[in-house]
């Protein structure tokens, strides 16, 4: 159905949006450092508040969404974030810029909770959905660098906040429209959706299934943050000569996260035919051999690297939501995902003192060594998971 197909779209663009919003600091960063005389270290902290946000408030965004309205939540999405994004162009000192990016953290927490779950009503194959959706959250990472790099380049660091909170401003507008167009037709429809879902696991595989999924996540928000929000500096240390513009960066960054978004489309067909255990199991397996090989790595070895740990990354990211749309109702889902969300978020925000703290002390070797051992811990976790039949169903 064409509506079907056209608010899965918006849900993917809203994806996208929400990524690129809480990684523009990332790289403008490295130019602010210039701008307000400040090291790396000391920098990054003022980004914390905005993670912290961006964790906590999914709680309250789920529950509203759940109890309200989904739609109606993704539309406040849209316009909140980029006004929040628009009001970070005018800051001028780290405080003002920490204020804003924390009020574009509390926009940004409501896609993940309500997006999500608007992407699974309905589906028994949940894998591809999720990947492609995850795809247009993975080329948000990889556009916050590109589109920053550039900018900043050309028209300072003001307009990489600009641009990008004016497009989201005319994406809810359309998304308002659109919903109201075909509010009546989504009501008569939702309980025809709600009917192919699966039936309910038992409370004992729930508690089981739901304590690895937060275990997981929270060791896998580790990973996420450290590899995202750090690449652009590990580039900027690693690649010696290949990389001396923001411009140029910001392509080596958009390059390895486009490249590895792509393997989020391979593990959502594996996790739709196969055990999600056995899956999952060599993705965070990798993710600890690529981690260590990481170590000292430099230049092109580095950038080869880069783009292996980061596919078994960003392959990591559908596995978990899959799961926990296949043991949760749709009528808590939303709330289930902003639990989810809130650790990943959570500890995201964590990580980046940590990351500062690591990379003022020892550099980023001690920081990639660190990575590796907590891929393993993922590892032995996935292999507590119980058996996950694949979906035989034709139903998408």
């Amino acid at each position: 159905m064409a509506r079907t197909r056209l608010h899965f779209l918006f849900l993917n663009v809203g994806h996208f949006l929400d990524h690129l919003f809480v990684l523009i600091f990332a790289t403008a960063a490295l130019h602010l450092m210039i701008d307000w005389e400040m090291s790396y270290a000391e920098l990054i902290p003022y980004a914390t508040p905005g993670f912290v946000a961006f964790g906590i408030c999914a709680i309250p965004a789920g529950w509203l969404a759940d109890k309200w309205s989904r739609e109606g939540m993704m539309a406040v999405f849209f316009i909140g974030i980029g006004c929040c994004s628009i009001l970070t162009s005018t800051a001028d000192t780290p405080l003002q810029i920490a204020v804003c990016l924390t009020l574009i953290g509390m926009f940004a927490s409501i896609y993940h909770p309500v997006g999500l779950a608007m992407v699974v009503q309905g589906r028994t194959k949940t894998g591809i959905p999720l990947a492609i959706n995850g795809i247009f959250g993975n080329m948000g990472v990889a556009s916050a660098a590109l589109l920053t790099g550039f900018l900043v380049d050309t028209t300072g660091w003001r307009s990489a906040f600009i641009l990008p909170g004016v497009l989201s401003i005319l994406v809810g507008c359309l998304y308002l429209l659109f919903i109201q167009r075909h509010r009546n037709e989504d009501e008569n429809t939702a309980e025809d959706l709600e009917s192919i879902e699966e039936a309910p696991i038992s409370r004992h595989t729930l508690l089981r299934v739901f304590s690895i999924i937060l275990l997981t996540t929270a060791i896998g928000g580790f990973v996420f943050q450290s590899t995202t929000f750090g690449l652009p500096k590990i580039f900027d240390e690693r690649l010696n000569d290949l990389a001396g513009t923001a411009t140029l960066l910001g392509w080596y960054v958009f390059m390895v996260f486009s490249l590895a978004a792509l393997a989020q489309l391979v593990v959502g067909y594996l996790v739709d035919k196969h055990e999600i255990r056995t899956v999952f199991a060599w993705v965070a397996l990798l993710q600890s051999l690529f981690f260590f090989v990481m170590i000292q790595s430099q230049g092109a070895i580095a950038l080869l690297v880069a783009i292996a740990f980061m596919l078994v990354v960003f392959g990591q990211i559908p596995i978990n939501d899959v799961l926990v749309g296949r043991i949760v109702k749709s009528e808590w889902r939303s709330r289930a995902y902003a639990l989810r969300y809130i650790v990943t978020f959570s500890v995201m925000a964590s990580a980046l003192p940590i990351i500062s703290w690591i990379h003022g002390t020892w550099g980023f070797d001690v920081l990639f060594g660190a990575l590796s051992a907590a891929a393993l811990i993922i590892f032995a976790g996935a292999l507590c998971l119980p058996l996950f039949k694949a979906v035989n169903t034709s139903a998408n």
